[in-house]
């Protein structure tokens, strides 16, 4: 996300995936990338990669560079595990991708009433269980991930983590100047 100003002279705010039924976060703290990789269960490898193609990118203080640290939000480990979670089901990660920007586009409002549905090739969004019905009456859901359990399950584990705070200094300058005095 680009920092540049909007029409209105003002830095556009950062879209947030979901927004309700997600605790009230400060938006300058967050957990480091090797916690974040943890609890979403993947290895810092992969969060790397996923960060590097746009696939999950820290909403609060994305890499600059060799020392930096990532910080992501509850909402981004929140995806992070969703990514996971349809990974193991074996969709491809181009279709996850889709899934992401879809899960983007709607704009989703009840968290908690979400639930991810899969053929095996597609994800579908359901946000009602008329919707989930549906699917399954057609033959097209197979499984399906149900997005509000997977949210208390990432607030269970973070429970444990400390949060840390975005500097808006860079970090790496002043890695260098406290070891230059």
């Amino acid at each position: 996300m680009s920092a540049e100003n909007d029409a209105t002279g003002q830095e556009p705010v950062a879209e947030l995936l979901f927004t309700d039924g997600l605790p009230d976060l400060d938006p300058n703290v967050g957990y480091r990338g090797a916690v974040a990789a943890r609890v979403a269960g993947i290895t810092y490898r992969q969060l790397d990669y996923w960060a590097r193609t746009d696939l999950v990118v820290p909403s609060i203080r994305t890499a600059s560079g060799s020392g930096s640290q990532r910080l992501y939000s509850f909402r981004d480990v929140l995806v992070l595990k969703l990514v996971k979670r349809l990974l193991e089901t074996g969709i491809s990660l181009q279709q996850i991708r889709v899934a992401v920007d879809q899960l983007h586009s709607a704009g989703i409002t009840d968290l908690a009433q979400t639930t991810l549905m899969s053929d095996g090739a597609s994800v579908y969004l359901c946000t009602s269980n008329d919707e989930v019905i549906d699917l399954v009456q057609r033959g097209q859901g197979v499984f399906g991930i149900f997005v509000g359990q997977v949210l208390r399950d990432v607030e269970g584990d973070l429970v444990e983590f400390d949060v840390d705070e975005a500097d808006p200094h860079d970090e790496l300058a002043a890695r260098r100047k406290t070891r230059a005095s």
